[in-house]
């Protein structure tokens, strides 16, 4: 019985956990965006995402990684051969590159409070395909266990997620291009308006 309470929340921690770290990298690209708005929306909007990170990271985020880590100590304890198995072993390196990565999140949390992180915003949208590709790195291993498939349907399914990533950047990238070009589009009236000379007083 302490192994299905272990798995229950074990899971629930797990879908906590990246539910707050999709979206804390996303409010990273909304604080880097927010220093191209004028003042004072530019201050406004900086401070309000660092309310929400602060609260995402410490309130959700976190706690959800507790819970993970705690419950998959509770699992190893009721299966502790599980331990030697290989696919075990592959899963805890990936969980340690995640517990990394929850970690920097934190970093780049902080330099932007501070002002000082040198990410833009293409590099954190880069950046938060990561937990993607970890997420089903270890699911997979979770469910084949030893017998992780390498047929035509396993790599299918991989080139579906990395169609799916790339589409994800791709539109991304599209709708900067959107918005850039109706700036410069509402912009553009104002600055010939400002150059044309005005009328002779005679």
């Amino acid at each position: 019985m302490p192994y299905y309470w272990f798995k229950a929340f074990h899971i629930i921690g797990v879908v906590v956990w990246f539910a707050g770290l999709f979206y804390l990298v996303r409010l990273f690209i909304y604080h880097v965006e927010a220093e191209a708005e004028p003042e004072p929306a530019a201050t406004i909007l900086k401070n309000q995402y660092s309310i929400m990170e602060k609260r995402l990271y410490r309130i959700i985020t976190t706690p959800g990684m507790i819970v993970t880590v705690a419950m998959a100590i509770g699992l190893l304890w009721t299966n502790p051969e599980w331990l030697k198995q290989g696919w075990m072993h592959a899963k805890l390196g990936f969980v340690a590159l995640l517990l990394f990565y929850h970690h920097y999140c934190a970093r780049i949390m902080k330099q932007l409070w501070r002002g000082e992180c040198k990410w833009g915003s293409k590099q954190l949208r880069a950046l938060n395909e990561a937990p993607t590709l970890l997420l089903v790195v270890i699911v997979m291993l979770v469910i084949f266990k030893n017998q992780l498939p390498t047929d035509a349907t396993t790599w299918l399914i991989a080139g579906l997620v990395l169609f799916m990533a790339v589409t994800i950047q791709l539109y991304a990238r599209k709708r900067r291009l959107d918005q850039e070009r109706e700036l410069a589009a509402a912009t553009a009236p104002v600055e010939a308006s400002e150059q044309t000379p005005e009328p002779a007083q005679g």
